[in-house]
């Protein structure tokens, strides 16, 4: 018997992210938090919405994703599925979630998809997360990979710089990302490192690569939504296009909203009973 119904038939699948590198057409990528903007952004026709730790940073103001726990996680991403009926919608496991025991792992990627209704779960990492990977896989749950600048190993690193600029750094990332695929992922994420290392890795992949900040040469494009509508004011990076300047048109539709409420312009006769 089918319970299909609009909210659980989407167009985006793995399968289609498959085709859409075959074919050379480039996959469109955001991030999204809730229930509101998943419904404006799937309505745009984004490809992908990821429901991205960052939430720990542009929904929860924290300096880093570290303190973002599976909870929150879920209640945004079950925001985010169901203002969603096209996209693609992949979660990210918090830190401390999959990390050096891929039983948790397992548990945790069970419970976002059981309890959030997504298509697909993001880990960061290489080999050395590799066990987590396959106890994912072997339930049946898509995973997408995440290389590069990894935010959750921000402490190990201490910064944010390039990724992957020496040769011996370039050399692990592609054994990571063949190791990724061969796994089974269905696509990564590439963060901050060089286009041209980027580029190759996109080429010697079958899987989808995404950059952000990995240049033009990969198979598609993920920006943090805050960021490239400008609601982030502090954060401008190279690779950041700000497509509209939101932060500064919410700040001034307030202060005009203030400025009528005490003249007492609002709210006038129309707009009252």
């Amino acid at each position: 018997m089918s319970t299909a119904n609009k909210s659980d038939v989407r167009k985006v699948t793995v399968h289609v992210l498959q085709s859409m590198k075959l074919k050379g057409e480039k996959i469109s990528m955001l991030t999204a938090y809730d229930y509101t903007m998943a419904k404006l952004v799937d309505k745009a026709n984004i490809d992908i919405i990821l429901v991205g730790d960052s939430a720990a940073n542009v929904m929860a103001g924290y300096e880093t994703t570290l303190p973002i726990t599976l909870e929150n996680m879920i209640y945004h991403a079950a925001s985010v599925v169901r203002g969603a009926d096209r996209a693609l919608v992949v979660v990210d496991l918090p830190f401390g979630t999959y990390q050096g025991n891929s039983k948790e792992a397992l548990c945790s990627a069970v419970k976002i998809m059981k309890e959030t209704e997504a298509n697909a779960v993001k880990i960061e990492g290489g080999k050395e997360i590799l066990e987590s990977v396959n106890r994912i896989l072997s339930a049946g749950i898509p995973v997408m990979g995440h290389l590069g600048l990894t935010p959750q190993s921000i402490n190990k690193f201490g910064t944010y710089v390039v990724r992957a600029t020496t040769p011996e750094e370039a050399n692990k990332l592609i054994e990571d990302a063949h190791a990724l695929e061969q796994a089974g992922c269905f696509a990564l994420v590439l963060e901050k490192v060089p286009a041209q290392l980027a580029q190759r890795v996109a080429q010697e992949l079958r899987i989808p690569v995404i950059g952000i900040g990995a240049g033009g040469g990969v198979d598609g494009q993920v920006l943090v939504i805050h960021d490239m509508l400008g609601m982030t004011q502090e954060f401008s990076p190279r690779f950041l296009r700000r497509y509209h300047h939101l932060g500064e048109e919410i700040t001034n539709s307030v202060k005009q909203y203030v400025a009528d409420v005490k003249s007492q312009d609002f709210p006038n006769e129309k707009e009252q009973y």
